[in-house]
């Protein structure tokens, strides 16, 4: 089983390449020009045993919106695309990562429809050029592209960065588990007979 894709996405905005292989290892390169956004990938990389490789040309003259906004539409696009007709797959996913004084939780359905649910109360400001919002509308944008419902609670914490990365490592292993192949499913997991 092949699960990979390749997105290119070019707007007057960015100019994104990005590849996805489900059943990796954290293999690839993340070049998006922002510094703490190449963490998160290369944290969601690892965590979630994906190959991932992005790379990135934005307009950070403008700040790193539209470069964060449009990686995730990317990734979800590859995500997508790589789940293909979602035959075998679990389905669902859910973690709880602890990250020293921050909490994270994200449970996901690999449902075919796009919600995203985001709590917590992130501190104002921003960690190197990512403000902290973003972490967000990185989240939504991968809901909606990828067409799953995704719950991230930052449960608790007072670091930016600690909560940020909790929610990204909770993502991660949570995305790991639902696109886990089941042994014992033969079909689409579903009783429609289809999560497209």
């Amino acid at each position: 089983m092949n699960r990979t894709a390749a997105i290119t996405r070019t707007t007057k905005e960015t100019d994104v390449n990005l590849t996805l292989g489900l059943d990796g290892s954290g293999a690839g390169d993340r070049q998006t020009g922002v510094g703490f956004l190449d963490h998160m990938l290369d944290l969601l990389a690892r965590h979630g045993h994906l190959d991932l490789a992005v790379s990135v040309d934005g307009d950070l003259q403008t700040g790193s919106h539209h470069t964060v906004e449009d990686t995730g539409i990317c990734f979800g696009q590859a995500l997508d695309k790589a789940l293909a007709d979602r035959v075998g797959i679990s389905r669902y996913g859910t973690a709880t990562v602890p990250m020293d004084e921050a909490r994270a939780s994200c449970s996901i359905d690999l449902s075919g429809r796009p919600f995203c649910e985001f709590k917590g109360d992130l501190p104002l400001g921003s960690i190197g050029d990512f403000e902290n919002e973003l972490a967000e509308e990185f989240f939504r944008a991968v809901a909606s592209a990828a067409r799953i419902t995704i719950h991230v609670t930052v449960e608790t914490g007072s670091n930016a960065h600690h909560m940020i990365e909790a929610a990204f490592k909770a993502f991660a292993r949570a995305l790991r588990y639902a696109v886990a192949i089941d042994p014992d499913e033969t079909g689409v997991p579903s009783t429609k007979g289809t999560l497209t």
